[in-house]
């Protein structure tokens, strides 16, 4: 019998975790834990989400992936395309998410493919804003699916790179960017000037 700790969600947003070897995912062996049952569909969790559409190994429920990927993947505060966003738990979401970058806008957005982020589906080129007062993606912003308005203030870890830790980042473009000024992604964008309310219309996804 699966306990709630196997899925994501705000109460949840939430996924699972890696630190050694040992807790290395190969193929799709833990994928079939990470479904849940709804009518006659069934909803894929935002982890196995992950699992299915990039190379990471990585198990447990998301709000443990950043503690677990130390020491094998690469961790940082900016984002980069193919990075998983990790956000922490929260008395909404407590086993957090997952999600994975699809597109840099500029130093403060960037849009992410994830699975059960307000809505039970896959939604892709979502746009989340960085609020953090110090640009370090730390406090992040969700737009909301219908409209577009962003959704409540989530804590977040970082970013959860496919490279393993230690290993430089696969090119220097960015920083030869930076330092000729050469590119318009480059662009450098303000917080939000509404980066102070924490809002709670998330819905709750608890499992339990």
């Amino acid at each position: 019998m699966l306990s709630a700790a196997a899925f994501c969600a705000p109460k949840a947003e939430a996924r699972h975790p890696v630190r050694h070897s040992s807790r290395l995912v190969k193929g799709g062996h833990f994928l079939h834990r990470h479904f849940r049952h709804y009518g006659h569909a069934h909803v894929i969790q935002c982890v196995a989400y992950v699992h299915q559409n990039t190379d990471f190994q990585i198990r447990g429920n998301a709000r443990d992936w950043w503690r677990n990927a130390e020491g094998i993947y690469a961790r940082g505060q900016q984002p980069e395309v193919g990075a998983v966003l990790s956000f922490r738990g929260t008395r909404r979401m407590p086993l957090g998410h997952v999600a994975v970058v699809s597109q840099k806008i500029d130093s403060r957005t960037i849009m992410v493919d994830q699975s059960h982020w307000i809505s039970n589906g896959v939604t892709r080129n979502t746009r989340v804003v960085d609020v953090s007062p110090d640009n370090d993606w730390t406090a992040v912003r969700v737009a909301l699916p219908h409209d577009g308005r962003l959704g409540s203030i989530y804590p977040t870890y970082g970013f959860i790179y496919s490279r393993h830790d230690g290993a430089a980042p696969i090119s220097n473009a960015v920083h030869n960017v930076m330092a000729h000024g050469t590119a318009s992604d480059m662009e450098t964008a303000s917080i939000p000037a509404d980066a102070n309310f924490f809002g709670d219309e998330a819905p709750s996804r608890s499992l339990r």
